[in-house]
């Protein structure tokens, strides 16, 4: 982790900006990357397992919660390219980041805003996330009460959570207090990760 607190709006540190080389939907990306985010110098382990073990997404409305630099949305887009995705970050720089590399990758279909930002009305169809277990537990709740609730019927969320990061504890807690409809499961187990998998009822 770069830095601590990359999870405030407007990260301490200068925003230098740097070419990234990753691997996105199958192929190399010339992207750019900057400090005072998660992950900045490539795709992190558990965010590399969720796109590697995920269906791909469905729907026309799609969800990124916690962007970061992009992985997860341009990856979004590339797979499906005639939805609608949205990216979401407090942290601004996240958002930027997010927005240039999917100019950079000709992806218009990529919106990227902070949370509150977002039509409220909007549910998603599919919605996938590397959720920021490290800004604690209360914080971590309320993130995914606001989200998870907004999955269109018959919508799937695929979650991915290091396994002594709490994910079994997180799984029990999302079926206790997700709405009636909403079925929470263990879909996988890779490394040290568990893939989560949330399904609302259509």
């Amino acid at each position: 982790m770069e830095s601590q607190h990359y999870f405030s709006a407007q990260p301490s540190g200068p925003d230098t900006r740097r070419p990234l080389s990753v691997v996105l939907a199958g192929a190399r990306r010339e992207l750019v990357t900057s400090s005072g985010l998660f992950s900045p110098d490539g795709v992190d382990k558990g965010t590399a397992i969720l796109l590697d073990t995920v269906p791909d997404p469905e729907g026309r409305r799609l969800l990124d919660i916690g962007c970061g630099w992009g992985p997860i949305a341009l990856t979004m887009a590339l797979k499906a390219p005639q939805a609608e995705v949205h990216a979401v970050d407090v942290n601004e720089r996240c958002i930027a980041l997010t927005t240039e590399n999917a100019h950079r990758l000709g992806l218009a279909n990529v919106v990227a805003s902070t949370p509150d930002d977002v039509d409220t009305a909007l549910e998603f169809d599919t919605i996938w996330s590397n959720p920021p277990i490290r800004i604690g537990k209360q914080e971590l709740h309320a993130l995914l009460l606001r989200w998870l609730p907004r999955l269109a019927p018959g919508g799937h969320a695929w979650l991915v959570v290091q396994k002594n990061l709490g994910a079994d504890s997180l799984q029990r807690w999302l079926a206790e207090e997700l709405p009636e409809g909403f079925r929470v499961r263990r879909a996988d187990t890779s490394k040290s990760f568990r893939i989560l998998d949330v399904h609302r009822a259509a």
